[in-house]
């Protein structure tokens, strides 16, 4: 490869931060750990498990850099067929309760742009907006079943914009007090006592969230074959964009604590419910005012999140299901209806299974007490099924270590076979502990939608080999009896 084409160590710091953080991560640590208290876990959790997952990332890339299918492929080369198939499974089907989530969030940001409050949308009757979200979600199927996906270019623009917009929300109210001094700002305590969390049952409960926020680095795994000397740039570029994701973690954190007192958050399940669902629509609003612009920049904030959830619902339609049926090398475990394509090489049936799991989980919710409540369920939901996909980038790794002397990697996070194992275990560890605690909730409708949507999910995976065996060997019968 030419130089000129090669990535540097900071193209990829800057690639690989714009692809994994964004605002939606700094409000949820600010409203579940208690204001700036989440600095003190943002700290631990990316020393302790997000360093060593993106390393670990960058030599599964270097050495499958051939492998087109992500995790599924890494698997497959490491293990078996049938493991693959649990793999590429696993990623489409924690998309379903995303999906189902995108309707919510595309509806709320519309409200905001049009009402620019948050009273209106939350005093709306829940089935009401259920059936909204229901609307929503089954246009967003019709247009991904048609094979289109105009909505691509205006995502890539949202989330620039977006990406943009969190930099210059944290930029802009540091410099907020110089340009309108006398704005109410909160006093925040920054004591050790006030910056020490307190580990009850509320916290470990809610480590899912940190986690959800700082997965998904699997996304830049291809480019380390497209670095000069990866062995040093590679591990340069992800501790740098590391310092980048944990600085803009902090200083968000210390930004959000300047508009927001956690007592007034946490003083009612109704209060937190609000502030979980309108805190990121509260902060752009309460900026414009420091700088009196009015609703400015809570409009542009909205209307990019319209676009983009939106279109991020067309595409986790499409994308996740094309990934596992594409797959040949899983082909066998997937029954034939499942693969049936229409005139516009949609996988049809595909998107009926989505439809109906995912249009499920929007249907129960028109049983939860108020809109705002139906968000924070979902973002809970989300947290915990998520990062379930990458357990399998963990072992796909520690597969990959008992290969090492077989499978050759330009790039290796750690020479040592016992420091990487013991990494690959631990972070492994982690992800499932996070899931599993992750499912507690107090409210026990929540409980169970946590507990049920993945087992559900890993039933209906566990089933489809089943019915592919079946398949076979009733068309052998046929061929036998002719």
């Amino acid at each position: 490869m030419d130089d000129k084409k090669r990535i540097t160590w900071l193209t990829l710091a800057f690639m690989a931060f714009s692809t994994v953080w964004g605002f939606g991560n700094i409000l949820n640590g600010f409203i579940y750990f208690n204001g700036i208290q989440v600095i003190f876990s943002w700290i631990l959790m990316f020393v302790l498990y997000f360093i060593p997952y993106a390393l670990m990332v960058g030599e599964l890339g270097s050495a499958f850099k051939t492998s087109g299918g992500g995790v599924s492929s890494w698997i497959h080369d490491t293990t078996n067929k049938k493991l693959a198939y649990y793999a590429g499974w696993t990623y489409w089907a924690v998309h379903i309760p995303y999906i189902a989530s995108k309707g919510s969030g595309s509806l709320k940001a519309l409200s905001w742009a049009i009402f620019r409050n948050a009273e209106t949308y939350d005093t709306f009757p829940t089935h009401a907006v259920q059936i909204a979200t229901l609307a929503v979600f089954l246009v967003g199927c019709f247009i991904a079943s048609r094979g289109l996906n105009p909505l691509k270019k205006l995502l890539s623009i949202a989330g620039t914009s977006m990406f943009v917009m969190s930099l210059l929300y944290i930029v802009m109210l540091f410099a907020a007090p110089a340009i309108n001094p006398g704005a109410h700002y909160v006093t925040m305590d920054f004591s050790i006592k006030n910056l020490i969390p307190t580990f009850n049952v509320g916290y470990f409960t809610s480590l899912s969230i940190l986690v959800f926020a700082v997965g998904g680095c699997e996304k830049i795994s291809p480019y380390v074959n497209k670095m000069d000397k990866p062995s040093k740039s590679f591990p340069k570029g992800i501790i740098a964009m590391a310092i980048m994701v944990l600085v803009c973690a902090m200083l968000g954190t210390v930004a959000m604590g300047m508009m927001f007192d956690p007592t007034v958050i946490n003083e009612s399940k109704e209060s937190f419910n609000s502030y979980a669902a309108n805190g990121s629509y509260w902060a752009f609003q309460k900026l414009g005012e420091y700088y009196h612009v009015g609703d400015l920049f809570l409009v542009i904030y909205a209307i990019c999140n319209v676009i983009g959830q939106f279109s991020v619902l067309i595409l986790s339609i499409d994308a996740p299901l094309r990934m596992l049926l594409d797959n040949e090398q899983i082909q066998e475990y997937i029954p034939t209806g499942l693969r049936k394509k229409n005139q516009y090489g949609v996988y049809i049936n595909g998107i009926w299974m989505v439809v109906v799991l995912s249009g499920l989980i929007i249907v129960l919710q028109t049983f939860v007490p108020g809109a705002a409540a139906v968000l924070q369920q979902l973002t809970r939901l989300n947290s915990v099924c998520m990062p379930l996909r990458y357990l399998w980038v963990f072992a796909a790794y520690i597969a990959l270590r008992q290969h090492y002397n077989t499978i050759h990697a330009d790039y290796r996070f750690v020479k040592n076979q016992g420091v990487a194992l013991f990494f690959g275990a631990w972070c492994f560890i982690v992800t499932a502990a996070s899931c599993l605690l992750g499912m507690y909730n107090e409210d026990k409708f929540t409980m169970v939608l946590n507990i049920c949507t993945p087992l559900v999910l890993t039933g209906l995976g566990l089933i489809l080999p089943q019915i592919a065996k079946k398949e076979k060997s009733s068309k052998r019968e046929t061929a036998v009896n002719n």
